[in-house]
């Protein structure tokens, strides 16, 4: 099968080799896909006619496509499913292509601020974030000592999460230790806990969020952020939730309370 993310005349079609039917039949994860000045619209199949694309659900074979194409950002409907969302953002990170996911017009933010405004705002929130970045490193590089000494895996946790309209970024959080039950070493595993426990009271694990402000996909202060396998399962009284600028503070108390809750669980 070959697939071209080369738009045609009419901005509209795709060119594509249809599978066999029994290949159509076996795959439930069918969706349609459209170009559109520029955009590449995944959405569900609805009423468009169009075969099933095997490659598409390839990762390796999906990036390919998008790099060789002039697709500037691709825009998903989120009903499509966490897995097929995912998969879309992982591919499109390693293309270096925008990823939004569609918000409908009744959950879109209107504008109420002129644009001076919004630009001292974000001048400001750049500002703050550098000063407290500078103002905590000594604390951000002795937590991420403690986790390279007790952990191999990388010091960063990066999960998709939902910013301005609709788009997705990876928010930064330290990656806390793993406690391994099965360990004869219980001094460790108490060890662990007890800085765990430390980590998600304050919400230090939270700090690289820091970062998110500086790259202008998170504010100090706002609504929660939304995270990718939250966004699937919204209504549509919720959308408005997909078109803002998700707050570090808001995110940081919400995400440290449920990870000391899910900590003592665990120990307990």
């Amino acid at each position: 099968m070959t697939v071209s993310l080369i738009p045609s005349a009419n901005q509209t079609r795709f060119l594509i080799q249809k599978p066999s039917q029994e290949k159509q039949k076996n795959n439930s994860a069918y969706c349609s896909i459209q170009w559109r000045q520029g955009q590449l619209l995944v959405k569900e199949p609805g009423h468009l006619k169009q075969p099933f694309m095997t490659p598409l659900e390839n990762q390796e074979y999906l990036v390919k496509c998008l790099k060789h194409s002039p697709v500037n950002l691709v825009r998903i409907d989120p009903v499509l499913g966490e897995a097929k969302l995912k998969l879309w953002a992982d591919a499109c990170e390693q293309a270096k292509k925008s990823m939004f996911l569609y918000v409908s017009p009744q959950g879109r933010e209107k504008k109420s601020s002129h644009l001076i405004w919004q630009i001292l705002r974000r001048v400001s929130e750049w500002l703050t974030a550098l000063s407290l970045l500078i103002l905590l490193a000594p604390l951000m590089l002795g937590v991420m000592a403690f986790i390279r000494f007790n952990s191999e895996e990388s010091l960063f946790e990066r999960k998709w999460h939902i910013g301005k309209r609709g788009r997705l970024f990876r928010i930064f959080k330290f990656r806390t230790c793993t406690i391994n039950d099965s360990s004869t070493d219980s001094k460790s595993i108490d060890h662990q806990g007890s800085f765990n426990k430390l980590l998600y009271k304050y919400g230090l694990e939270n700090l690289p969020q820091l970062f998110n402000v500086i790259r202008g996909e998170m504010i100090l202060f706002g609504l929660p952020s939304v995270a990718l396998e939250e966004a699937v399962r919204l209504t549509p009284q919720e959308e408005y939730k997909l078109d803002r600028l998700p707050g570090v503070i808001s995110s940081w108390n919400l995400e440290s309370k449920l990870s000391l809750l899910q900590l003592d669980s665990q120990i307990s």
